[in-house]
């Protein structure tokens, strides 16, 4: 770890194939959008060697070169992998986006990560959306450390941060999450602030200086030492507060002293269990400088304190039969289980898949099983196929550098996997195993789409099929009642990317679409009908007549249809034709061309024809009856009405309920969970929900989450209703 008592060991450049899991370490960046998650991924590559001065990779480009789409929008939309040799070890870099559009990318990062690096701008603090995924982390135990950057802000505090942070994230034990440096200031400018040029270590009592651009040692003078003795002293009882030497603390307290090698490695123990986050302070190198501050202590506390793959509890694992399988860890001989974390595109490539291998290794041009993911109801099918992988390769920036393996416990891409999609486990083809899938937001945005000419027609079902096959948190439906296509999103900058990328990647322009929810029609009141089919125009004719009568039903009901013609009325073989032809109108509606619903449909009389009565004309008849006895009744508009919970803060409980209100919802109930929020359950109009997820975020400064399940379909207002009518009847 950094603040060991000798010189760093030095760095080994670009990163290829670990040979044992112990070499490796998996570490995601996560923080909210700007905190300079890229920024310090770039900072610690320069640092490793793996980048030049000016920041490029040998082959051209830089590490944050990998979409097209995050160029024009300057900001990261995608989960990248970026992977650098540090002292023996292959560290690989999951830089997520920070936005909480692309949580799905965030949750890959999670799965394919063994512990955590929680990055946090001193000018901007800790939002609300990183406090919830830590509490993620902590529900797992994943190992985490924080960083401290934009210390180059005028205002920023790195003490001031340090307190932040153990309030947000050491809610049980505000101890365990303490600085292992100080920032070094060098001399105030004219403006009074004072620049970071270093670090002073507090175990090792060491100066490290990168005013020069390279990291340099010295000792402190007498005057830093007390500046840094209160820190370091409770630094020393937080780290052996988690020693597993029940006798350590007693001995410090005593008066006996603890010698560093001691500490240093009771430190890496407690953070590697995960019950002790250390803070440290990091900013990009300046001046072309080759080393960022804090990049080379960042570097070796990712080497020393974080776990190694070993140390992780694989996913659970069964058949593809769903029998339990019990796999040894990390194990680079035993079965292959690797799942794909992401799928991107290459136009030259083709489709790329970044799989997380769990047991076993993986190798060029070998046939694996893929087994699918169970996520159909988001327009993602279940796979069960053998495939024949291509060539292996890590990723840096656009570049792909070929590898000759892929052990337990690494990361790297996979070419021509057709079939594979994200979330999907490549095993053994003589041994299919299935991994449990990780946690998915549900996507509550919805986006209606048609293609925007015909040649965009032709193509845009191959073009939606590869955009869900990439993101498992968008989900593609097919509405039957609508007759709409519509890509449920996470928000708008979610869709405007799922738009950009079908009008840029796949050759596909859209339109959207005002979206509808699926309505239904009812009768208010009990109503009659008779359909008359008569027609003799020589030759063989139609004859049907038929009455009905309809009545309403309570909500959820369906359609009944009941016979209770007498005397033979109308033939046996015909009243089944009859009810076709009922129910078929039903279908298609009565009114606005809605499907009725909750009714009750009795036959009660009706005439037929020796010879020209038939199955067809019947049919008829029954639709004409149905037709007739809605004219001149008061047809229900229904709506459908979605269970709605919302789990927010209890500083934004009353703004919450005071909107939902405003929707038209009512508010069921509420109730306390944990972590200072509310739960608040109510029953929401769905045409009012359409952009919650939006507006929600902007209300709660997104720190609620809200899930929705239909309920029920409910007769709609009567001034929405006629309105509804009038803007149907306009675009017919």
């Amino acid at each position: 770890m950094g603040d060991k008592a000798h010189s760093h060991p030095g760095a080994a450049g670009r990163a290829t194939a670990a040979d044992h899991p112990a070499s490796v370490r998996n570490v995601v960046l996560v923080g909210h959008s700007g905190s300079g998650k890229t920024t310090l991924v770039e900072a610690l590559a320069l640092t490793a060697g793996a980048v030049n001065r000016a920041g490029r990779v040998e082959d051209g480009g830089t590490v944050s070169d990998y979409d097209e789409i995050e160029h024009r929008q300057q900001r990261s939309v995608q989960l990248s992998l970026v992977p650098v040799e540090w002292d023996g070890h292959k560290i690989n870099l999951l830089d997520t986006p920070g936005y909480a559009d692309f949580v799905g990318e965030l949750r890959a990062g999670l799965r394919a990560a063994d512990a955590a690096l929680f990055v946090v701008s001193a000018s901007d603090g800790v939002d609300g959306s990183t406090r919830m995924v830590w509490e993620e982390c902590a529900a797992v135990g994943m190992p985490r450390a924080i960083v401290v950057t934009h210390l180059e802000a005028a205002r920023a505090d790195f003490d001031e941060m340090t307190r932040i942070c153990a309030e947000a994230f050491g809610a049980d034990d505000p101890d365990a999450v303490l600085p292992l440096y100080l920032p070094l200031h060098g001399p105030q400018g004219p403006d009074g602030h004072a620049p970071v040029t270093g670090l002073t270590g507090l175990l090792s009592q060491r100066l490290y200086d990168y005013a020069s651009g390279e990291r340099k040692e010295s000792e402190p003078e007498g005057e830093q030492l007390e500046r840094i003795a209160q820190a370091r002293d409770r630094l020393i009882e937080g780290i052996i507060s988690e020693s597993e030497d029940e006798t350590l603390m007693d001995r410090y307290l005593g008066g006996e002293q603890v010698d560093i090698k001691t500490l240093v490695e009771d430190l890496e123990r407690a953070v590697a269990r995960g019950v002790f986050f250390p803070v440290l302070a990091a900013a990009p190198a300046t001046d072309g400088g080759r080393q960022g501050l804090g990049t080379v202590e960042l570097l070796e506390l990712i080497t020393g304190g974080f776990p190694t793959p070993l140390e992780r509890e694989a996913p659970r694992v069964t058949t593809v039969s769903g029998q339990p399988r019990e796999l040894k860890p990390c194990d680079p001989d035993g079965p292959m289980v690797a799942e794909v974390v992401k799928t991107s595109s290459d136009p030259y490539v083709g489709r790329i898949s970044l799989v997380r291998v769990f047991s076993g290794t993986l190798r060029p041009d070998e046939t694996v099983h893929v087994s699918g993911h169970g996520m159909t109801d988001r327009g993602h099918e279940d796979h069960d196929v053998d495939e024949r992988i291509g060539a292996l390769s890590t990723p840096f920036g656009k570049q792909q550098r070929p590898v000759s393996h892929v052990i337990a416990g690494d990361l790297a891409c996979v070419a021509k996997l057709g079939r594979a999609e994200t979330g999907d486990t490549l095993s053994a083809k003589d041994d299919p195993l299935l991994m449990e899938p990780w946690d998915m937001p549900d996507p509550l945005l919805p986006l209606a789409i048609q293609a925007h000419s015909k040649a965009d027609e032709d193509k845009l079902s191959q073009g939606l099929a590869r955009l869900v096959a990439e993101d498992p948190t968008m989900r593609l439906e097919q509405n039957q009642d609508t007759h709409q296509v519509v890509l449920w999103c996470l928000g708008e900058a979610h869709a405007d990317v799922a738009l950009e990328r079908l009008r840029n990647r796949y050759g596909v322009q859209v339109d959207t679409v005002p979206y509808r929810v699926s309505l239904r029609e009812t009768f208010a009141a009990k109503a009659a009908g008779r359909g008359r089919h008569v027609k003799q125009s020589g030759g063989h004719g139609q004859y049907a007549i038929c009455e009905i009568e309809v009545e309403p039903l309570p909500n959820g009901s369906g359609i009944e249809f009941v016979d209770k013609v007498v005397g033979g009325a109308v033939p046996r073989q015909f009243i089944p034709s009859v009810e076709k032809g009922v129910r078929a109108q039903a279908l298609k509606g009565v009114a606005a061309g809605h499907p009725l619903i909750d009714v009750r449909i009795t036959l009660l009389d009706g005439k037929a024809h020796s010879v020209d009565s038939s199955d067809a004309a019947f049919q008829t008849a029954g639709a004409l009856a149905l037709r007739e006895a809605a004219a001149d009744a008061r047809i229900h508009l229904l709506e459908p009405v979605a269970e709605v919970t919302v789990l927010v803060g209890d500083d934004y409980v009353g703004a919450v309920m005071s909107d939902l209100s405003g929707r038209r919802g009512r508010v069921i109930g509420t109730e306390q969970t944990n972590g200072g929020r509310t739960l608040v359950r109510a029953e929401v109009p769905e045409i009012e929900i359409g952009r919650y997820a939006v507006d929600l975020r902007s209300l709660s400064h997104g720190t609620a989450r809200f899930n929705r399940a239909y309920a029920r379909h409910e007769p709609m207002p009567p001034q929405i209703a006629e309105r509804l009518r009038e803007e149907a009847k306009e675009a017919s």
